[in-house]
């Protein structure tokens, strides 16, 4: 985890993905998925954003909306000052050179049939580096993650599942991106392979002054890397700030749910701590609910909350959220 600098290197700005879905005996009529709905976000040059929510609330689509994969249907992208959208094919494709991802399986994300060093080159190859150099250069990666020069022959189904993160970790760093991100990137691993993974994740942000965006659902790994957090529901933002003012002044209805929940080694704390439990399911994204997309699960809801959807209040200054409720309470003066 490092200070951010002041240049912004991605901005989102209003941003959705909504896909049409099609239905009937001749598919001629359509509802709308609206997976992401307006969502505004800043990494700055070495920083770490994180983006948690429960399954299905739009933070894998949004990184796959960075990453080209998912066409954006509103809102705009900007990497290094540059509108994604504006540029040719070519020019996109330069631009990811720069933006890698680390995805949440590294079983998937290697061919079976590929060496570590293969695997590892294949950026190298399509980038048009020469043979000699290719090897220079993959086993200086393998050195920095952590894996064994021995170790450059092998497939993956040879290694364990956090040899093969590093695996994925180094392909990723193999032409010095300046965004990674980071997609559910421990939550395969156990507990103490966790740790490894997210420890060499900071140190090399520290060492080539990475910026990640890391998606996750496990807020004691967020709390553990980030320097920022945004928390999404059912396509939008609710909450955001620095780590440590969301984590000890969650103001959101949902996201003091999400942080009740996250185990405290003490059995006394555990035990004194009042688990606010969600009732029902995430609405449906394609009739989703015309106010608060969380009213029908808050317990603090009120009419207000159901008739039209609450703006950004600040908390502190760099600390925001949505809740008509709760904004009553704040500060004035802010």
């Amino acid at each position: 985890m490092t200070s951010s600098a002041a240049k912004p290197i991605l901005e989102l700005r209003e941003v959705k993905v909504h896909f049409p879905v099609k239905h009937g005996l001749f598919a001629n009529s359509a509802q709308t998925i609206k997976a992401v709905d307006g969502v505004s976000l800043t990494i700055n040059a070495g920083q770490t954003v994180a983006i948690v929510g429960e399954s299905g609330c739009g933070k894998t689509t949004t990184g796959n909306a960075i990453l080209g994969l998912a066409p954006v249907t509103a809102g705009s992208i900007h990497f290094d000052g540059q509108d994604l959208g504006s540029l040719s094919a070519e020019a996109r494709r330069q631009i990811w050179r720069d933006v890698q991802v680390v995805f949440q399986d590294p079983v998937a994300a290697l061919n079976p049939r590929r060496t570590i060093a293969q695997s590892i080159a294949e950026p190298l190859q399509i980038a048009g580096w020469e043979k000699p150099r290719q090897r220079q250069r993959v086993d200086a990666l393998m050195d920095m993650v952590g894996l064994n020069p021995d170790q450059r022959d092998r497939r993956p189904g040879a290694l364990s599942g956090g040899q093969r993160q590093r695996v994925v970790i180094a392909r990723a760093l193999a032409l010095s991106p300046r965004l990674i991100i980071c997609d559910e990137p421990v939550s395969a691993l156990d507990v103490s392979i966790q740790s490894q993974i997210l420890n060499l994740l900071i140190r090399l942000q520290k060492e080539l002054a990475l910026a990640y965006l890391f998606i996750a659902h496990d807020l004691s790994v967020v709390r553990h890397i980030a320097d920022r957090v945004a928390v999404m529901y059912l396509g939008s933002i609710v909450e955001e700030g620095p780590v440590e003012a969301v984590f000890s002044n969650p103001t959101h209805p949902y996201t003091e749910a999400l942080l009740s929940a996250i185990p405290v080694p003490d059995p006394r704390i555990q035990r004194e701590r009042r688990h606010i439990l969600l009732e029902g399911d995430l609405p449906s994204q394609m009739d989703p609910p015309r106010g608060c997309a969380f009213a029908a699960r808050c317990p603090l809801a009120v009419s207000q909350c159901r008739g039209a959807r609450p703006e950004f209040s600040l908390v502190a200054s760099d600390h925001k959220m949505r809740c008509f409720v709760r904004a009553e309470a704040l500060p004035s003066d802010l």
